[in-house]
């Protein structure tokens, strides 16, 4: 299992898409570095603040398999999350994300009201402050803008692509940490072979180790496809777009050569005449060659 360093947590929350696998695998993992719980939620407020509508949610259920999971192993994360996670519903309240959005941090504050953290009754109260706030933009039809609809850019798409250049199926390091795991933590039937306590608990190390370590990798593989699925549309959606462009082009051009034939036909027809015309220039001189004609005087003078 990979070391705890705020690093590390800003890729796997970089990583994070809104599947239950992806979710309780961060968990798991911040769950693991408990003893970094004030360094994590730190963490995780800083890039819940800066973090799209969708990876809040995803974030906020996060925060919650957390404290779900967590409290069996001591208050570290309870005692951290209850200093931020009041602003973070008060964010989710004040600032009228969308319903989406509204509806998912009702549903982990319903979750909690069971209750399962100390935090319940400081967030509830938090989140209930600005209510009336709240009603009042999830009422108005300009609740937020959404975060899907618009055309993709080529920089957009660029981007995608560059990102899972650095994506999990690409990991040659953890792909070999998986390849070289010994086989007896895949046999059920080894443990029959178990002859005493200290054997039985060597193996569960490692058996733990193993999941953390497949748990991780399987989310990010998660997020993986999730990402290439995102930048498959986006490149759909581009193509789409191009699609529409390029008919529009090719009638443009179709028209521009039509107009280029006739104005060329026009050329051609007008040098023909052109040709069929006299040259003037070829005529005799009319001023310069011949004798003057004679004055008035000179006809009727007597000779």
């Amino acid at each position: 299992m990979a070391s705890f360093s705020s690093a590390s947590l800003e890729k796997r929350l970089s990583e994070l898409s809104n599947s239950q696998q992806s979710v309780q695998t961060l968990s798991l993992w911040m769950i693991h570095h408990r003893k970094h719980a004030k360094a994590a939620v730190e963490v995780w407020h800083r890039e819940f603040q800066k973090a799209r509508t969708s990876k809040k949610i995803s974030m906020l259920y996060v925060a919650n398999d957390v404290l779900q999971n967590s409290k069996r192993k001591g208050a570290e994360f309870d005692t951290e999350f209850s200093t931020v996670l009041p602003d973070v519903f008060q964010y989710f309240a004040r600032e009228g994300l969308d319903s989406q959005g509204t509806k998912a941090a009702e549903r982990v504050l319903n979750i909690w009201d069971e209750p399962v953290a100390t935090t319940t009754v400081k967030i509830s109260s938090a989140y209930n402050e600005p209510e009336k706030k709240r009603k009042k933009i999830n009422g108005s039809p300009s609740a937020g803008p959404g975060i899907s609809g618009s055309e993709p850019t080529i920089e957009e798409l660029t981007r995608c692509l560059s990102d899972l250049e650095q994506s999990a199926s690409g990991d040659i390091v953890i792909r070999k940490k998986i390849s070289e795991l010994p086989k007896e933590i895949e046999d059920v039937a080894a443990i029959d072979n178990i002859q005493s306590k200290p054997e039985a608990e060597k193996l569960l190390k490692k058996v733990d180790e193993a999941v953390l370590l497949l748990a991780d990798y399987n989310g990010r593989l998660t997020a993986e496809l999730e990402d290439r699925a995102q930048a498959l549309r986006k490149l759909e959606d581009l193509i789409s777009i191009h699609q529409a462009e390029l008919e529009k082009t090719e009638k443009e051009l179709e028209k521009c050569k039509t107009k280029l034939a006739n104005t060329a036909k026009v050329k051609k027809e007008l040098k023909t005449h052109i040709e069929s015309l006299p040259d003037l220039s070829l005529l005799p001189d009319v001023t310069g060659g011949l004798a003057p004609l004679p004055a008035a005087n000179d006809l009727f003078s007597n000779s």
